[in-house]
């Protein structure tokens, strides 16, 4: 498979020893601490051909490590989207709050056509399809596909390809579970509102496991863990607990401590539709979350 090299040359070097890959880099190459820093967040480090920007990344012997000898995507630059990996058939993205997955009306503000825009520019022959969504106002990770064929793999097998998909929310008040699991049926109504209910009423079944992180009395820190994916689900399924998102003015209670919806798609774990390998992707939890736990 042919992985897109953003950064013209690299290094390739072979791991030795079992070693965390900020310390291996800081040992292995003739850069200053500061410049390798910056080479990991900008996207210069792959391990056998895959981006990785993680500090504590785990490298086994064996492994391939190759370095970009420049910093930057040049090609790439968006203040709403950030490309964390890229290969001939899929690009994942960590989205900004503020900007729509696909097109919505005119002109609108979209990572699809941030994505068309930089194919065009680095004079790649594809478009970006549409694989799943977030809300305009969910920060997080998600993955396109660069052609139909590849769309449509996942599109068919979507439920057996992702293997974990994981969310993190700030709630409103002080949730006393440690965890537990939301199961019911969401249908829309006419306004376009999901609304629950306990038995079918000809919705879909939703199924979310949640998982409490830390707490203070005034909010908690939840991720939450979806079974099925369904418009609005943690949104809903919140609310129902009592302790919606905050920053959420469709389901909320107005609790506004960030001013933004308080709700992040930190992990997304898929088996490759092409080389069926396993692609394990992560975010951090957003600093402005934990910071309200402080």
């Amino acid at each position: 498979m042919r992985y897109i090299n953003h950064r013209g040359e690299y290094d390739h070097y072979t791991v030795e020893k079992p070693a965390l890959l900020l310390e291996w880099l800081l040992e292995n190459l003739p850069k200053s601490k500061s410049k390798v820093k910056s080479t990991l967040r900008g996207r210069g480090v792959k391990v056998n051909g895959k981006t990785v920007t993680q500090f504590d990344f785990k490298l086994q012997p064996g492994m391939d490590v190759s370095v970009s000898k420049t910093k930057q995507n040049d090609m790439f630059k968006s203040r709403y989207v950030k490309i964390v990996y890229e290969d001939s058939y899929i690009v994942v993205v960590e989205k900004n709050i503020g900007i729509l997955s696909m097109a919505a009306g005119h002109s609108s503000l979209n990572v699809k056509s941030v994505l068309d825009n930089y194919f065009h520019k680095s004079r790649q022959k594809c478009r970006a399809h549409v694989v799943h969504r977030l809300d305009r106002d969910t920060s997080g990770l998600m993955v396109y596909a660069k052609d139909m064929q590849t769309e449509q793999i996942f599109e068919h097998n979507w439920h057996d390809m992702v293997f974990d998909r994981r969310y993190v929310a700030v709630l409103s008040g002080e949730i006393e579970e440690e965890g537990g699991t939301i199961q019911n049926y969401l249908k829309d109504n006419k306004a376009y509102i999901t609304y629950s209910s306990p038995v079918d009423n000809g919705g879909k079944l939703a199924i979310t496991h949640f998982h409490t992180l830390d707490r203070t009395t005034e909010h908690s820190l939840v991720e939450f863990k979806l079974e099925t994916g369904r418009k609005n689900q943690i949104r809903v399924h919140a609310a129902d607990m009592g302790h919606p998102v905050c920053g959420d003015i469709k389901y909320g209670n107005g609790d506004d401590p960030l001013h933004r919806l308080c709700l992040h798609a930190y992990m997304l774990c898929f088996y490759h539709p092409v080389t069926h390998e396993p692609m394990n992707f992560e975010t951090p939890i957003p600093s402005q979350f934990r910071h309200l736990f402080k």
